[in-house]
């Protein structure tokens, strides 16, 4: 199953030697905290639902039982499709108790993304809602399971409605299993096993699933709370989905090693969010930029406060110096981080620097992991001069599961995983984030393929030639804008009409473009690639015009 993945020897040795990778898993990590922390509050939701360690611990003991019932070995999958729910966390450490894989699905996987990404990583068992906010998720999973081979089970969780099917559900299992006993837990695994399968964001095309070991999260978020002076005392609130890198990394898991307790919302209401941190005496936060934009402009207008946090990491576009000014009227240390799937945020502005660096920089590297700039044969870049980032260390994932090309692609043979991304570095080694080699929109803090995104527009009446580009937008970070030639007759051509046709072709909603601009000819190099730069600048015109 995992035979393709990809680690330097060397550098495999060197952590060893070093102990940052070992033989310690999260599931020994989870263990320590449930010993240490019995009685302290681990994860609570708006929902009303609240666990201590021990209570979770239990809970998700049942549900390990259930799984192996199930025939479910160490080292097999388990998809789940659930949303910001303290649930997430349960199946999360039931799945550690098992052996099993993490994989962790977005709820906005249609019928058709399940079957792929669960055939790919030859799920055993599937868990996810009865139905949530407009969509029926049992029907979905109804509807596929047949398809997925591999398939041993699926449970639903009938929350927000009771089941129609004779599908179990979790509230079941919990009924009706006895806790899985200490010594039948795996063990036996090392921090070099598989813990998790994290999908990339993006179209179906474009999605791939990271692997990455209980070293790689182990050490990612040992190094990040302990740079970020966190401690049992803490008290996160998780807006990002948890599927995402940062919300099941820095959320799930950093918390979880310290003892640390997470509050979540399943569904981000800004008003309802600064209620429950405070109720909640939130103590740090961390998500895209949308979440603090609005939480702000509520606090601007509405005069409330949130006497309790201390600082928000910001992730998925660069911080502007008005935000981190604007956060520290009301006391808000705001601070960029950068990162992606495949290398967890490991740079990030430190709370006690932002004031000082005031959104000049996305920040420096944290622990062993090592950053550098390079022009396109490889070789670094002087201070100041701009190229591509990337990586190396503990913390890099490990290969795209039976995808070894494309691992070939970004992680070279040194280890080095090549972001794609542009950025200029200060004598201090923090990086700026200046642009993309990749062709992604980052719209907030989800990566949208904008080819992909162009692709869904042949054969739309009326268009010619065409291609996307991200536009600016302060909320988001970037919004989707489409540049296309009109077809004769069609010179009065109405975004209107482009999203009548893509959602003919059944074109989920998130990929759709949110402004259509025409123009007389799409800029080409010699060799047929289009000249996005002249577009943007264009775009930018256009805007302030």
């Amino acid at each position: 199953m995992f035979e393709e993945i990809k680690m330097n020897p060397k550098q495999k040795q060197e952590y060893l030697n070093k102990g940052y990778w070992g033989g310690k898993t999260l599931l020994d990590c989870w263990e320590e905290s449930v010993e240490n922390y019995p009685d302290r509050e681990y994860v609570a939701d708006d929902r009303g639902f609240c666990y201590t360690y021990r209570q979770l611990d239990q809970a998700a003991s049942k549900i390990a039982a259930y799984l192996l019932e199930k025939g479910v070995r160490p080292k097999d999958v388990i998809s789940f499709q659930i949303p910001i729910w303290s649930e997430f966390v349960l199946v999360t450490i039931a799945c550690l108790k098992a052996g099993a894989v993490i994989h962790p699905i977005a709820m906005s996987y249609e019928e058709k993304e399940l079957v792929r990404s669960m055939n790919t990583t030859e799920s055993k068992v599937y868990f996810g809602p009865t139905f949530f906010y407009k969509t029926d998720y049992e029907s979905r999973i109804l509807a596929v399971k047949e398809q997925i081979p591999s398939l041993k089970g699926a449970v639903l969780l009938d929350y927000a409605k009771e089941k129609s099917s004779s599908l179990v559900t979790l509230n079941e299992i919990l009924e009706t299993y006895e806790p899985l006993e200490k010594q039948q837990c795996a063990h036996g695994l090392t921090g070099q096993d598989i813990a998790a399968i994290l999908c990339t964001s993006g179209t179906t095309g474009g999605t791939k699933g990271v692997l990455l070991s209980h070293d790689n999260i182990r050490y990612s978020e040992e190094t990040f709370n302990r740079e970020l002076k966190l401690t049992k005392e803490d008290i996160m609130f998780m807006p990002a989905p948890l599927n995402h890198a940062t919300g099941f990394h820095h959320g799930v898991i950093a918390t979880m090693l310290i003892g640390a307790k997470l509050v979540l919302q399943q569904k981000y209401l800004c008003h309802e969010a600064i209620a429950l941190m405070n109720q909640e005496r939130c103590t740090y936060s961390m998500g895209a930029t949308p979440f603090i934009y609005d939480i702000l402009r509520e606090l601007e207008q509405s005069g409330g406060s949130l006497p309790h946090l201390k600082f928000y990491l910001c992730g998925g576009a660069p911080v502007p110096g008005y935000m981190v000014q604007k956060a520290w009227k009301f006391h808000i240390l705001l601070c960029e981080v950068y990162g992606s799937t495949e290398s967890v945020p490991h740079v990030f502005v430190r709370p006690w620097e932002t004031l000082e660096l005031n959104g000049t920089t996305s920040g420096r590297a944290m622990g062993a992991i090592q950053v550098k700039v390079v022009d396109d044969e490889g070789n670094e870049v002087p201070v100041g001069t701009p190229g591509e980032e990337i990586s190396r260390g503990p913390n890099v994932f490990v290969g795209y599961l039976k995808a070894r090309n494309i691992t070939d692609g970004v992680l070279d043979d040194e280890g080095w995983f090549h972001s794609g991304d542009l950025c200029v570095m200060d004598e201090n080694r923090n990086i700026r984030i200046i642009g993309r080699k990749k062709d992604m929109i980052v719209r907030g803090g989800e990566n949208l393929n904008s080819n992909e995104i162009n692709d869904n527009l042949e054969g739309c009446p009326g268009i010619g030639d065409h291609t996307i580009i991200g536009m600016p937008d302060d909320r988001l970070g970037e919004r989707i804008c489409a540049f296309a030639v009109p077809l004769p007759s069609y010179e009065d051509l109405k975004l209107e009409m482009v999203i009548t046709y893509l959602k003919s072709k059944g074109v989920p909603k998130r990929f759709w473009p949110e402004r259509l601009e025409l123009i007389e000819r799409i800029p080409h190099t010699g060799s047929g690639k289009v000249k996005k730069y002249l577009l943007c600048e264009e775009l930018k015109k256009r805007m302030e015009g």
